[in-house]
């Protein structure tokens, strides 16, 4: 099971600053924390400054985009669901809600579980 966390920094944020406590403070605590909340995997991606996006949000009519997603893993949903009750695993949670504050905008993110369906799977063709 997946949880998706489509993350915007708080106006407050530089954009730099975003990034780099994002990558260098928080996802730190995060692998400091997975063994209390089960987490197999964890991914951060950091959305690139490019007028590409721009381009992408503009032939869609999109909404402003994400600074980043994060991305966290557990075996099943009801892995998730038995990890995150337990004491450690809420106590984790806290810290690591306490410390998002410090940067995302947590009224503007989104996050919600999904189940990977892959349709292309171009991990052995690497021609491109």
């Amino acid at each position: 099971m997946l949880l998706v966390f489509c993350v915007r920094r708080r106006p407050d944020v530089a954009a730099d600053e975003f990034h780099r406590y994002w990558r260098d403070e928080h996802g730190p605590l995060v692998r400091s924390l997975q063994p209390a909340m089960g987490i197999v995997r964890y991914v951060q991606a950091h959305r690139l400054e490019t007028p590409i996006n721009d381009l992408l949000r503009a032939s869609r009519s999109a909404d402003a985009a994400y600074d980043g997603v994060a991305q966290l893993w557990w075996r099943s949903q009801e892995h998730f669901v038995e990890c995150l009750a337990t004491p450690e695993s809420q106590a984790a949670s806290l810290l690591l809600l306490e410390d998002e504050t410090r940067f995302i905008d947590l009224t503007t993110s989104s996050l919600f579980v999904t189940e990977e369906v892959i349709v292309v799977d171009g991990s052995s063709d690497r021609s491109g």
